[in-house]
């Protein structure tokens, strides 16, 4: 067998994942687990694929990178499953895995190109754990970007991503802006049809970002945003820095430029601290953000993180109100896609036989569609959640 690798958790992993595949090109019998630490959830999936793993590949070499292999390094290292562990910040090393460098680009497992402009995190929201295992944040320059985005020649979309995306730049001379980078990718690329922004912090988006979402076609019109809550008070204990009144005028100001984006969210249920009143905040934000791409997650205490020292709520309240929010976006979600019925779509095929519209509502294709074509489909109505 081919060396194997499997993903977790974010799209930078995804990003990642294709650097040691590309890496590993050469090697065989050798699975690696590219780990999620970002919630408990996420370790527990993460020990789940490793013993999946190791069932489905016996006699290969199994090894574990990714941040829970440096948040929770004694658990993983203590696996049976597993033979050796491969530091978060070595993981594009070609030393680290005892292989030779490689630069020739590798095909893409995936149909689009996910660039990894920037990674680590200089925030210290009270309930992450993330920069444990990203550490600070570093930027690529543009023309370290510029040169990724060549090497992924061809791919119908790209997808820039990072730990926190917004902060690129902030580390270089000049601290160039976002909206500067990428408009400097699509004036170089001008072939590249789909660009689109991984998850963003609504509230260092810059002026040349923003007007790029509001009116360049390329930009894709999707914007997932790393709102987390919709109450004042738990974003101020969170340590967030934006308000919820901010993240409402983002989405008004972009809706009145261009009515057709798809806002998309990450909401936390459960915070320490949350009762009832707050816990309804964040239901009336998924209505009037027009949230249809929620990413709801209860909240769950991570190590050495500020937010597991607070009062907390109890384990069976916030799998509550984390169905109370899925089920809000879920209704939400229901109008947006019943509008888009009737409606021609431009869609970029996966191997499944569905494809992601502009707008990243999934939809049906008609058997036979190549992976990686680009189709226009009118869709006539709606399956479990599906576009048909």
């Amino acid at each position: 067998m081919k060396a194997e690798v499997i993903s977790l958790g974010c799209r930078l992993n995804l990003s990642e994942s294709e650097g040691i595949r590309a890496l590993l090109a050469d090697e065989s019998d050798t699975v690696v687990i590219n780990s999620c630490a970002v919630t408990s959830e996420a370790v527990r999936q993460t020990r789940q694929a490793i013993r999946r793993a190791r069932a489905n590949f016996p006699t290969a070499r199994l090894l574990v990178t990714g941040c829970a292999a440096d948040i929770e390094r004694e658990q993983f290292a203590a696996m049976a499953e597993v033979d050796g562990l491969v530091a978060n910040a070595a993981k594009l090393d070609a030393r680290a895995w005892n292989v030779p460098e490689r630069t020739a680009p590798v095909p893409s497992a995936h149909t689009r190109a996910f660039i990894a402009v920037q990674n680590g995190c200089d925030h210290a929201c009270t309930f992450c754990v993330i920069p444990q295992g990203r550490g600070p944040s570093r930027s690529l320059t543009i023309a370290q970007v510029l040169g990724e985005v060549e090497r992924h020649a061809g791919a119908p979309e790209v997808v820039l991503t990072g730990v926190d995306v917004t902060s690129w730049g902030h580390d270089l001379p000049d601290k160039p802006p976002l909206g500067s980078l990428v408009r400097a990718i699509l004036e170089r690329f001008p072939e590249i049809g789909r660009l689109r922004m991984s998850s963003l912090d609504g509230i260092e988006i810059d002026p040349e970002l923003f007007e790029l979402f509001a009116s360049e076609p390329r930009m894709m019109p999707h914007l997932h945003l790393s709102l987390q809550h919709g109450d004042d008070l738990i974003l101020k204990r969170m340590k967030r820095r934006h308000t919820r009144a901010d993240a409402a005028d983002l989405v008004l100001r972009l809706k009145e430029r261009r009515p057709e984006i798809a806002i998309g969210a990450d909401i936390m249920a459960g915070f320490p601290t949350e009762d009832d009143a707050m816990h309804a905040e964040s239901l009336s934000m998924i209505r009037e953000l027009d949230i249809v791409h929620a990413h709801i997650f209860p909240y769950s205490p991570r190590p050495n993180t500020p937010a597991a020292r607070m009062p907390q709520v109890g384990k069976g309240e916030i799998k509550a109100r984390a169905a109370e929010l899925r089920d809000e976006a879920a209704r939400v979600r229901a109008g947006w896609l019943n509008a888009l019925v009737g409606s021609p779509l431009s869609v970029l095929a996966e191997s499944d036989g569905t494809g992601y519209s502009e707008n990243y509502a999934r939809v049906a294709l008609p058997e036979g569609t190549p992976r990686g074509a680009i189709v226009t489909i009118t869709p006539g109505g709606i399956e479990k959640g599906l576009l048909q």
